[in-house]
């Protein structure tokens, strides 16, 4: 018996099955796997191989047997899927979360819009025991690199220093600067592009 999985962040679930219609099918427990679909909506595929038999979920909530005789497959509904699996999915750890701060040209100063997201973040990292945090300062190519480096990890410490309250610890916060090596937007030299003059928040 082994399965395989064509996408990387399909939910794959095993559990003692509880469902008393299977059970009736089956005359006894069986383990079963069921195809969730990505916290956005994309889905994979997963091959499921038992002896000579190959059972393919590539449907949503589409579930199989694992070890049966045939390669039959059936529709979990969301209320089994949370009697099977509800302690499983609540103890799973949260996905990392990217968020991007903007600041006004030449400046360390978040824009209006960017200040209203600073608690939005620090929501996100109390939730998460253990949490990591990166703060990434970026600037567009306006003046020198040097200079761009410079105000690049200002911006990351400014932001760094506004979310520390929220519960990360000092050795699991990580600050720095790209300047202007990786630009959202690519331009030329010595160019004013408002979404080069970033700071990158990844939570995890």
């Amino acid at each position: 018996m082994s399965t395989q999985h064509t996408h990387p962040t399909f939910a794959k679930l095993l559990c003692w099955l509880a469902s008393a219609l299977l059970l009736s099918l089956t005359g006894c427990a069986k383990n079963y796997v069921v195809l969730l679909p990505d916290d956005d909506g994309t889905l994979g595929q997963v091959v499921v191989t038992s002896g000579q038999q190959t059972t393919v979920l590539d449907k949503k909530n589409q579930g199989t047997l694992m070890g049966g005789t045939r390669s039959e497959t059936f529709t979990v509904t969301n209320e089994q899927l949370q009697k099977d699996f509800g302690a499983a999915l609540a103890a799973s750890p949260k996905k990392p979360t990217s968020y991007l701060l903007y600041f006004e040209t030449g400046q360390a100063l978040l824009t209006k819009a960017s200040q209203a997201e600073i608690p939005v973040i620090k929501e996100d990292i109390s939730h998460r025991p253990g949490v990591d945090v990166a703060v990434i300062g970026h600037s567009d190519t306006k003046g020198e690199a040097q200079a761009n480096y410079e105000l690049g990890l200002t911006r990351a410490k400014l932001v760094s220093a506004l979310i520390s309250d929220a519960g990360v610890s000092t050795e699991r916060l990580s600050v720095e600067s790209h300047g202007e090596k990786n630009l959202l937007v690519k331009t030329p030299d010595d160019a004013d592009e408002p979404s080069n003059r970033r700071v990158e928040v990844i939570v995890r």
